[in-house]
């Protein structure tokens, strides 16, 4: 079965390299804008227009699975920073304080003609970051103008005491939760390609 994976996101092809599925990558042409409030509904939105103009890039059968990510705090949302001065700006907003991160994910299956399209979250708790290690972090942190807020799975992770929720849905995607929705389509994990088998 072909599986395409509507993201550019290097931690989310990491977690499908991690898990072994094999999978290609296609990357959404559309502009990432919604107009929705609520964080979770933002992120739907978005991953579902993703996976709309890739599924109008595909021939023939495949699942597609596209997914958007923000950090959210005090009623702001947290994308992608464009300069380093306002990761610095996030992160010092973020120091000593609980943010949500949101994915949203659409799985829109063209062997079934069937589209879903949900979300999850989980709580991260920063600690207190002083302006020294701030600047250190944002000035270090090779990936921080390609994730939203900050890199959980880079130099972030100093200062990050705990984690409420499936990590996963943190870095981007959560393969137990897309698992779960692939079996409410009907598949089992046997339906997928591994990239090497044992």
């Amino acid at each position: 079965m072909r599986l395409i994976l509507a993201s550019s996101s290097k931690q989310r092809q990491e977690i499908f390299k991690m898990i072994g599925l094999k999978y290609e990558v296609l990357t959404s042409k559309v502009e990432e804008k919604s107009n929705k409030k609520e964080p979770d509904k933002y992120v739907e939105e978005l991953s579902l227009n993703k996976a709309k103009s890739v599924c109008s890039q595909v021939k023939g059968k495949a699942v597609i699975i596209a997914a958007d990510t923000i950090i959210y705090f005090n009623n702001k949302k947290y994308e992608k920073p464009k300069t380093r001065k306002e990761a610095l700006n996030n992160i010092k907003e973020l120091s000593g304080n609980k943010n949500t991160a949101y994915t949203g994910i659409t799985i829109k299956d063209l062997y079934k003609n069937k589209t879903i399209t949900f979300s999850s979250k989980v709580d991260v708790y920063f600690k207190n970051i002083t302006d020294e290690e701030a600047s250190w972090y944002v000035n270090n942190e090779r990936r921080i103008l390609n994730c939203c807020g900050y890199v959980p799975s880079g130099k972030a992770a100093l200062f990050i005491d705990r984690i409420d929720g499936d990590f996963y849905t943190l870095l981007g995607i959560s393969p137990s939760i897309v698992l779960e929705k692939l079996k409410e389509l009907g598949y089992s994990i046997n339906d997928f390609e591994l990239e090497d088998s044992i």
